[in-house]
């Protein structure tokens, strides 16, 4: 009884501290770099980062606003740093050779080597094709992990901001390997539908779909159109880190079954989900022939069987590719 309420007035005053660094970065006129903005944003890591036994998804609902309030401060401010020190990279000759001024590039390097060795347990071979959602301005997981660890494959990067992705592309100016591998594209990822069916491996950036519902959709989305068998790595978060970026769980993850989950204790902030895309299961309903489709049944016909067979095999490779050339 005694170490339950210990228990909760340590998170109490966690939720406090987290709450007062929200007012203070909310009261800010910019997110743009600045010493009291990399302050700020360093103090609110730094609270965050120890292990917690803290469920953000018990929290009351004043706390719960207050999350989602500073998960957007976050993004915002994470975008805004990584557009600066792109604008930065870009003006070297070689860009890509000067990764390392990001003041946490040692973090990326971490993460990726990490997703690759969790890729590596339920991927036979090295992926051909990969595609990142939400690639953003300084899409460093990406460029690592074509550098270093999968120095063959053909990357795709898809944000839905134009400004991104313009400056991503600068990034290759001066590596031919890097360029002919790598492409970014501007894409909302609810328009990209067959050409998801090309790509071994999928990457889901944590910060796209801030909310449950919303993540619940894109993942839906992505089961939809991926191929069966093939693998989404999705970025969640654990404990206090919760405060700096969604948690992902099993009930958005319908229609994939979860290989892998690894949780950091070290500055790395993310945790990584390894899924895989599961068949669908027929089920019948009211006689007729169903299947389940990301966990909702979807009744089928003979014009939708005629359909099936039109987007199976070649014709559906010829519709993602198309899409991929748009």
């Amino acid at each position: 009884m005694a170490s339950d309420r210990m228990t909760n007035q340590v998170e109490q005053t966690l939720v406090e501290k987290i709450s007062s660094l929200c007012d203070s970065l909310s009261s800010l006129p910019s997110l743009h770099p600045s010493p009291q903005v990399n302050a700020l944003f360093t103090e609110l890591v730094l609270a965050c980062i120890p292990p917690s036994d803290i469920d953000v998804s018990k929290l009351d609902m004043e706390a719960q606003e207050m999350r989602f309030k500073l998960i957007d401060l976050c993004s915002n401010g994470e975008g805004l740093l990584e557009s600066h020190y792109s604008d930065i990279l870009a003006s070297y000759d070689n860009p890509l050779a000067h990764l390392s001024l990001f003041p946490y590039y040692t973090n990326y390097l971490k993460l990726s080597q990490l997703e690759f060795e969790l890729l590596s347990q339920h991927v036979h071979g090295m992926p051909t094709r990969v595609a990142f959602i939400g690639s953003g301005p300084l899409p460093l997981s990406l460029l690592v992990l074509a550098t270093y660890h999968m120095k063959t494959t053909r990357f795709h990067g898809y944000d839905r901001d134009s400004s991104a992705t313009a400056r991503a592309r600068k990034l290759l100016k001066s590596d031919a390997d890097m360029a002919s591998r790598v492409e970014f594209r501007t894409a909302d990822v609810m328009s990209l539908t067959h050409v998801l069916s090309l790509y071994d491996v999928v990457f889901l950036a944590a910060l796209v779909g801030i909310d449950k519902e919303e993540k619940e959709r894109v993942i839906a989305h992505l089961n939809r159109y991926m191929s069966v068998g093939s693998v989404l790595l999705v970025r969640s978060a654990h404990g206090a880190r919760g405060f700096l970026y969604p948690v992902v769980g099993s009930d958005e993850l319908k229609g994939f079954e979860m290989a892998s989950i690894y949780h950091p204790q070290d500055e790395v902030i993310n945790s990584v989900i390894v899924a895989k895309k599961l068949p669908p299961v027929h089920v019948h309903v009211q006689g007729e022939m169903a299947h389940v489709q990301g966990g909702l049944p979807m009744r089928t016909c003979k014009c939708c069987e005629r359909e099936a067979i039109m987007v199976n095999g070649c014709k559906m490779e010829e519709l993602a590719r198309e899409e991929l050339q748009s």
